[in-house]
């Protein structure tokens, strides 16, 4: 058995940021589907701005918003503006076909990579 990636959201932009949240990723409900991520999955994320990384899960955000909100702890980690990869990943004992999600600057879908 591997961790594989799945699912991968790539040149993001975080929109916003709620330090008096408990935790995670809002992430706009139609990158959610796209990418395949499901609430509360648990992922990744890699800041290309910073290289800092976390781990935090998805909650879903407003369809067509572009949002991606870092909450609680996470926003200390990760501020407005930054550009991150969310990666989720699944554990298998075959190959997996992962869903690449590129995204522009105001994070509406581009293309699958």
């Amino acid at each position: 058995m591997r961790w594989l990636l799945r699912s991968k959201i790539h040149k993001a932009t975080v929109t916003e940021s709620r330090l008096d949240y408990i935790g995670s990723i809002t992430i706009d409900g139609d990158l959610i589907k796209k990418a395949g991520f499901w609430p509360g999955e648990k992922v990744l994320i890699a800041s290309n701005t910073t290289g800092k990384r976390l781990e935090t899960y998805v909650l879903v955000g407003p369809k067509g918003s572009g949002v991606i909100c870092m909450n609680g702890a996470a926003a200390h980690i990760v501020k407005v503006g930054e550009e991150i990869i969310v990666m989720g990943f699944e554990l298998s004992n075959k190959p997996v076909k992962s869903k690449n999600v590129l995204v522009d600057r105001k994070n509406k879908f581009k293309r699958y990579l």
